[in-house]
């Protein structure tokens, strides 16, 4: 069973698969799409096919919406070349759900995707070519937190930033910079208007866009390269719009399992692979069944409606709210509790990690006891519920295969986030007190304990990708197993605000995190026993 698009006309081979077959008019929407797109996106991922793509799709198959969507890659061009255009950029999204069933789909609402690395001048070409077009409604992006920095955590501007700001727009080869290049030539041609939603799960995701933007924009006015009007029409809300918004939905590397079931209905060409970049990816994604979506309701131009498919558009006070109960209370911190302990623990899998008695517990109790008490309630959604339904099925799901060393990366970039607005809203308290917190220190001792990259059975690991990670196994090379340490050597580390979002010293929280830390190194099974001593308390 092949995937292209003259495959798809046996219908009967797709139905014996089991695999759902798209509804609506490939040939007239492409056709459409082609002439009028609608919708650019900027990033090929997986979530980017697990989610808006097959939210789309749903639209069309009810014949709600006759366009699809254009996608590019500006960063790992592989991703086009090997699991995009062999496809028709067709592919199979398998939805696994917490009862053991999968629903498997074929998505066929991505109607061109664009290798914009630079390696396809062509595509280059036609990005910019769409980017002008009076139809585009929307620019949206999953390009991950680290795609929207400028400055490195020294506050000195990144090199390659810096390169694409000293040349004209046209040679950018950033994925802002393409962007900003592209919004600079949509100005010319008359300044129609755009929203730039950036669906990255990080904090006020539209905003690091638009710094980002006009970073590049201001850097190309004073190089002579663009004119005051341009940053004018970029700072105009009525003609450029970055609404924020909070995305919410679990989508793992490509899982051998998923690929083996597929192999075994029929398709192919299941075997995920690992791009040049580092990019694990597949023909096919797997996700959770459960997403959310809600975005700042700020469209200058229009959009599609998306509303009819389950996303939520409200004002931007609302966003705001449901992206601090998801990132500080509900959702992320747990994740992160879970990541770092699971690699010191020596778990592979999410899943499992909920069938640890203990952890089951901390991150019940990160929730409920400590981080619930502050948490920002969006008014839509009940962050009590929403945390059940994390805790209870989300993250207990056996067919999810995600794994806390995925979850583990840029842990150094998420920390001041999902944990520190909690930090931040005790110190802010009349009636808490953040020296009355446990769990959420130990968290930040085990972080500590894992930049050893040494697990609970004293055994050596890797640890996951982090932009600080040289740094801060530097600061902290002084830790061994065994000793003890002074909570004054911890000092330059635990008053990092960039890192942990408050200065920790300050809060008064350092002599328990040295505490936990201290009991975390002596010996193999110190975190395990630590951990059990805290839960006793």
């Amino acid at each position: 069973m092949r995937l292209d698009l003259e495959s798809l006309k046996d219908i009967k081979v797709w139905e014996k698969a089991g695999i759902a077959l798209p509804e609506f008019n490939l040939a007239a929407v492409r056709e459409q799409t082609h002439r009028q797109p609608t919708w650019l996106h900027l990033g090929a991922g997986n979530i980017f096919r697990a989610f808006p793509a097959a939210v789309l799709q749903q639209m069309l198959d009810k014949g709600e919406y006759d366009t699809g969507l254009v996608v590019a890659e500006c960063f790992d061009g592989d991703i086009i070349e090997r699991a995009y255009t062999p496809y028709d950029s067709l592919s199979i999204l398998s939805v696994l759900k917490s009862d053991g069933s999968v629903e498997n789909k074929v998505i066929a609402s991505v109607v061109e995707a664009l290798r914009c690395d630079g390696e396809c001048p062509e595509d280059d070409a036609r990005l910019q070519e769409i980017l002008t077009k009076k139809s585009l409604q929307m620019v949206s992006m999953t390009i991950t937190e680290k795609g929207y920095a400028i400055m490195d955590p020294a506050g000195n501007s990144l090199s390659f930033i810096e390169r694409d700001i000293d040349a004209p727009p046209q040679f950018a080869k950033t994925t802002i910079g393409k962007l900003t290049a592209g919004l600079y030539a949509r100005f010319q041609q008359g300044g129609a208007p755009i929203a730039l939603v950036s669906m990255d799960n990080c904090s006020h995701n539209g905003d690091k866009l638009r710094a980002a933007v006009l970073y590049f924009a201001e850097g190309w006015r004073e190089g002579g390269y663009v004119s005051k009007e341009f940053i004018q029409y970029l700072l105009d809300p009525k003609r450029v719009a970055f609404p924020i918004s909070m995305i919410d939905k679990i989508t793992p590397r490509p899982d051998e399992n998923v690929a083996a079931m597929l192999k075994e209905i029929g398709f192919e060409y299941a075997s995920p692979f690992v791009t040049r970049k580092g990019t694990y990816t597949a023909a096919y994604v797997n996700a959770e069944e459960t997403e959310y979506l809600v975005v700042e309701d700020c469209f200058p131009a229009g959009r599609p409606p998306l509303e009819k498919a389950g996303i939520y558009f409200v004002d931007r006070e609302t966003v705001d709210k449901a992206e601090k109960m998801k990132v500080c209370t509900c959702l992320n911190p747990l994740h992160t509790a879970l990541a770092v302990l699971g690699c010191l623990l020596s778990h592979t899998k999410i899943s499992e990690e909920m069938q640890d008695e203990d952890l089951n517990k901390l991150v019940h109790r990160i929730a409920y006891q400590e981080a619930m008490p502050v948490v920002v309630d969006p008014g839509f959604l009940s962050p009590a519920d929403f945390a059940q339904e994390v805790l209870e099925k989300r993250f207990p799901n056996p067919f999810m295969p995600d794994t806390p060393q995925r979850i583990a990366t840029d842990t150094s970039q998420k920390l001041s986030i999902r944990f520190g607005e909690t930090l931040k809203a005790y110190d802010a308290s009349e009636k808490l007190n953040p020296k009355d917190l446990r769990c959420i220190p130990f968290v930040l001792a085990s972080w500590l304990r894992y930049l050893m990259a040494i697990n609970d059975e004293l055994e050596d690991f890797t640890p996951s990708a982090d932009p600080m990670l040289d740094e801060m196994q530097s600061k902290l090379s002084f830790l061994k197993i065994g000793a003890t340490v002074k909570e004054e050597e911890l000092t330059e580390v635990l008053e990092r605000e960039d890192i942990f979002g408050i200065d920790l010293v300050k809060l008064g929280l350092a002599p328990i995190i040295t505490s936990y830390l201290n009991e975390m190194l002596q010996g193999e099974h110190a975190v395990r026993k630590a951990l059990q001593k805290l839960l006793a308390e």
